[in-house]
């Protein structure tokens, strides 16, 4: 078993290395819940090569959780298609259309609120609460 000391040394080094290699990517540049869970949703079962056109043109098209939920359900499935697996677009448009309705278009900063969204389950709800609210959520 290693001291906590050797694990906290191997996390500083792990955190220097990342600073320094970390690719850019455009959801890393960002802490807005929305745009956080659109990637997180879209790298399910997908390579992040395939996400990004992906990623910018869906931005473009719905640039906040109500335009998303607004939008007509063909039009998001269209601008999702050959991303593959698209229950995950079904199920974020649904999940935007709650935010809408019960949240008044903003992703709640809680964390059981996020993971009953549809579609989201325990790993999303614990990046967007991390990466978006800095909380410590696996």
């Amino acid at each position: 078993m290693r001291s906590r000391e050797s694990l906290t040394d191997f996390a500083h080094t792990l955190v220097a290395w990342y600073r320094v290699n970390a690719r850019k990517l455009p959801w890393r540049e960002t802490t807005d819940p929305y745009r956080i869970l659109v990637s997180e949703t879209m790298l399910q079962q997908t390579r992040v090569e395939t996400v990004i056109p992906y990623y910018h043109r869906f931005l473009e098209a719905y640039p906040d959780a109500t335009a998303l939920a607004d939008a007509a359900e063909d039009d998001v499935m269209k601008l999702w298609e050959g991303l593959g697996y698209y229950r995950r677009a079904r199920n974020l448009h649904r999940a935007m259309q709650v935010v809408r309705d019960s949240y008044g278009g903003t992703i709640p900063d809680d964390a059981e609120a996020v993971r009953a969204l549809p579609g989201v389950g325990p790993y999303t709800a614990g990046a967007v609460m991390s990466i978006a609210f800095n909380r410590r959520l696996p």
